[in-house]
C-alpha cells in the first residue's frame, strides 16, 4: 500500500513538474514577444514606470525610459505624462520626482506631467496611476518601461480597468545585455506567476 502511494505521489509530482515547466516556458516566450512589440498609438496618458535614481539623477535604465516617453510625447501620442516611483532607499528624491524634473529639463511642459510618487511596487504604481486616470475619465494608457517588464504591466493595467498599449524603451541597458535580458525575463516569469496565482 505504501509503495503504491509513493509511486502515485511520484507520478503526480512529476506530472506537476512537467506542467509547470511547459507553462513557464510558454510564459517566457510570451514575455519576450511582448518585449519587442511596440504598440505605440494615441492614448489618454503616457505612463512611465519608475526605476532607480542616483542622488537626483535618473539611472541609465530610468533615463532610457524617460527619453522614450519624451519622444512619444513629442510625436503627440499623448499630451499627458504620468511619472511613477517612490523614494526607495533615498529619502531625498523619489523616482517619480526625478523623472518629472528630467522631462521638464528636456522640454515637456510641467503642466502636462502628473507625478505619482506614493507607490513602492510595480503593482502599487499601476494601481495609483489607474486611479488617477479614472478620476479624470481617462481609459487608455501608453506604457513605457523595459521590454521584459511590459507583459506583466499590461495585464496589471487591464485588471485595474485601463486599456494599456505598451512601448518598450529601445535603449534599455538591460535589454541590450543578453545575460541581463534573460535573467530579468526569467524573474518576470516568477513574478507574473505569483501575481496570477496569489494575487500579488
Amino acid at each position: 500500500m505504501i509503495v503504491r502511494v509513493f509511486k502515485w505521489g511520484t507520478f503526480v509530482g512529476f506530472a506537476l513538474l512537467v506542467s509547470l515547466s511547459v507553462y513557464w516556458t510558454y510564459l517566457y516566450f510570451q514575455i519576450r514577444d511582448s518585449a519587442v512589440r511596440d504598440e505605440a498609438q494615441p492614448a489618454d496618458a503616457i505612463v512611465v514606470l519608475g526605476a532607480a535614481q542616483y542622488n537626483g539623477r535618473p539611472s541609465p535604465v530610468l533615463k532610457a525610459r524617460l527619453d522614450h516617453a519624451n519622444e512619444l510625447y513629442k510625436q503627440r501620442y499623448s499630451q499627458a505624462i504620468i511619472t511613477t516611483g517612490s523614494y526607495g532607499p533615498d529619502p531625498n528624491f523619489s523616482e517619480a520626482h526625478v523623472s518629472t524634473q528630467y522631462l521638464v529639463q528636456h522640454g515637456v511642459d510641467v503642466a502636462n506631467i502628473i507625478t505619482e510618487q506614493g507607490s513602492g511596487s510595480t503593482y502599487d504604481s499601476i494601481q495609483a496611476a489607474a486611479h488617477l486616470m479614472q478620476g479624470k475619465g481617462w481609459k487608455t494608457a501608453l506604457v513605457v518601461s523595459d521590454g521584459f517588464h511590459l507583459f506583466r504591466v499590461k495585464r496589471m493595467f487591464q485588471d485595474n480597468g485601463i486599456l494599456a498599449y505598451t512601448s518598450p524603451a529601445p535603449n534599455s541597458p538591460i535589454e541590450v545585455a543578453s545575460s541581463q535580458r534573460f535573467w530579468h525575463s526569467v524573474r518576470e516569469v516568477i513574478l507574473f506567476s505569483a501575481y496570477r496565482w496569489m494575487d500579488l
